[in-house]
């Protein structure tokens, strides 16, 4: 079996797997007043101004991407590989690529995200979703995967309950200290491989302006609540955008 044909087995379960999540969270999400006029007997806002707007538009986002991989697999006759094994058709590369994604996603949106500053937290998930497994590497996505899990164990073993989130930074600091670790190790992994170094280099770059840009345009644009608005990063943001920012274009 080509190499195409292996990928497009492991995208069909990659598929699979975000589709669940992007379902899972786009449920949860309806909790959130959204196109109701009423909730517990008070005037919602307008729709444009609902907390639901940003999630609903990234897990569905991830919902719709998730479908075009998942058709392109099926198309390209991903599902017929990754069916024709025994049982369900999962051979041990794919079972430690699906294993690595299920872990790093989990550590992410339930460890991290709650607890750790969210520019920190998504500058580290992303890092680990595209150098883990754009080339494949065996290496790459263990180390991925305990680079995330590892902080994401402490964030939550040291502030567990709802009151602990907005504690101390330490959390914080661990998570950047893994970013800045996974980043090092990445770019020295790269010197041998001269094939994956464009990657490498522009990996840092997204995983810090996307999650960036995401936050400013919830907090500022949109005016919604932004996971752990006390984080180490967001803080700083925050602060200095109404104490210099702000006055600085009001003329003040």
């Amino acid at each position: 079996m080509d190499d195409k044909a292996v990928l497009r087995a492991r995208d069909f379960w990659t598929a699979l797997v975000l589709l669940a999540v992007s379902i899972f969270f786009l449920i949860r999400t309806t909790d959130i007043p959204f196109l109701n006029s009423k909730a517990a007997g008070v005037d919602s806002a307008e729709w444009y101004n609902s907390a639901a707007l940003v999630p609903f538009g990234i897990f569905g986002s991830l919902f719709l991407l998730s479908l075009v991989l998942l058709s392109i697999a099926i198309r390209e006759g991903g599902a017929a590989r990754a069916l024709s094994a025994v049982g369900v058709g999962l051979d041990m590369d794919e079972l430690r690529r699906l294993s690595a994604i299920a872990v790093i996603l989990f550590c992410y949106i339930f460890g991290l995200v709650p607890r750790v500053d969210f520019i920190v937290s998504s500058a580290l998930m992303i890092t680990c979703l595209i150098w883990g497994f754009h080339g494949g590497s065996r290496t790459a996505m263990l180390i991925s995967s305990i680079a995330i899990a590892l902080p994401a164990l402490y964030a939550s073993v040291m502030h567990f309950g709802r009151d602990q989130w907005s504690k101390p930074l330490d959390d914080d600091w661990v998570t950047l200290a893994a970013f800045v670790v996974l980043t090092a190790v990445m770019f020295w992994h790269a010197r041998r491989d001269r094939e994956g170094r464009t990657v490498v280099r522009i990996t840092p770059a997204v995983a810090i302006i996307c999650p960036l840009i995401l936050v400013l345009a919830m907090a500022f644009g949109f005016r919604q609540n932004v996971p752990n608005r006390t984080g180490l990063v967001f803080k700083q943001i925050e602060y200095h955008y109404y104490v210099t920012v702000k006055p600085l274009f009001q003329g003040k």
